[in-house]
């Protein structure tokens, strides 16, 4: 079950039915007691922090309030909106993510804390020294589950998963045969049918992939920065005006379960970027991955990868811990609830 603001016992407004999404100018939009997402989707309010809570409010009335501790990013669209210096200190020392948005629901800055981890120093050194053929070593073995994970997903939704299976045995270190490019052209029509394009400026199917991708993102950048590594130096994507590369780079395998839920939700017909899309598309982060005998969130997952590429720069052996792909049963469940 999805969990508004206005089922908490902290969220008190008199006269304001909280329940009432035209009411409620952020929300939890993943549902899960702890590392919650917040969306902040209503002109013209105010965040500030006051005795370990995140405050919004409205010509000075408060509408809501959030235990920084509870918060894993917070995702704003809106305009006219405007923060206290404190609330962002605070929520750099807990390694929150603040994500600002176009219209589009693609992210145009992220802020994000300098320190994340007690070993960062050395990791982040041995993560510049990283010699070129590791780097594209552990580049084949995202790009390889990334293109299983893809075939999973056609699977779930009834085509044919050889033709990806065969491509992702033949990615070489560093893909420079541009596999992942291939599969994709084989991926998006089976997934979203033959007229689909991908095309970060659309609105429809492409804003609800930008929203999801928005918060694996989002996540992505404060595992990494949690694990002690930086952000902008990537693995493989290099555009020298992405200070999140390597969140760009990890996310990869990821992008899947974000497909599949925004598949789910055209199946229920949600086509834009509604308050229940972005519920629907923030509880991903709780989704379970099975990593040998243990499943873990979503969450946890990509905190388990980026350790362990935070170990492979320091031992200097490619050796990334990566999820097994779901059952096509609870892959074609995703975004139907």
């Amino acid at each position: 079950m999805s969990m508004k603001l206005g089922g908490l016992e902290t969220l008190r407004r008199e006269g304001v039915r909280l329940e009432s999404p035209a009411a409620v100018p952020l929300r939890f939009v993943n549902g899960i007691g702890m590392h919650q997402v917040i969306d902040i989707e209503s002109d013209n309010r105010h965040l500030s922090r006051y005795r370990g809570f995140l405050v919004v409010t409205e010509e000075h009335t408060e509408i809501g309030r959030v235990p920084l501790d509870d918060i894993l990013a917070i995702i704003v669209h809106a305009h006219g909106i405007t923060y206290s210096n404190s609330l962002l200190v605070e929520l750099a020392k807990r390694g929150a993510t603040v994500v600002l948005c176009a219209a589009n629901h693609h992210p145009e800055a992220i802020l994000w804390p300098l320190q994340g981890h007690h070993a960062q120093g050395a990791r982040m050194r041995a993560q510049w020294e990283a010699p070129k053929p590791m780097l594209k070593q552990l580049w084949k073995q995202v790009v390889c589950t990334k293109i299983v994970m893809q075939a999973a997903a056609l699977t779930a939704y009834g085509h044919s998963d050889h033709a990806l299976n065969r491509l992702a045995k033949t990615v070489k270190s560093g893909d420079p045969e541009n596999i992942e490019a291939q599969a994709a052209r084989r991926y998006w029509p089976l997934l979203m049918g033959k007229e689909f394009r991908r095309d970060r400026g659309e609105d429809g199917t492409n804003a609800l992939l930008n929203y999801g991708y928005t918060v694996l993102r989002a996540a992505t950048a404060r595992a990494i920065i949690g694990a002690g590594l930086h952000p902008t130096i990537g693995l493989h994507h290099s555009n020298r005006s992405n200070a999140f590369a390597l969140a760009d780079d990890l996310m990869e395998p990821f992008r899947p379960l974000v497909d599949c839920a925004v598949k789910g939700l055209l199946t229920r017909g949600i086509a834009e970027v509604t308050p229940e899309a972005k519920q629907t598309l923030a509880r991903l982060i709780a989704f379970d991955l099975d990593f040998g005998d243990t499943r873990t969130p979503l969450r946890v997952s990509l905190e388990k990868l980026t350790h362990s590429l935070a170990i492979s720069f320091e031992q200097g052996k490619p050796a990334l811990v990566l999820p097994k792909t779901p059952p096509p049963l609870e892959l074609a469940g995703l975004g139907c609830e």
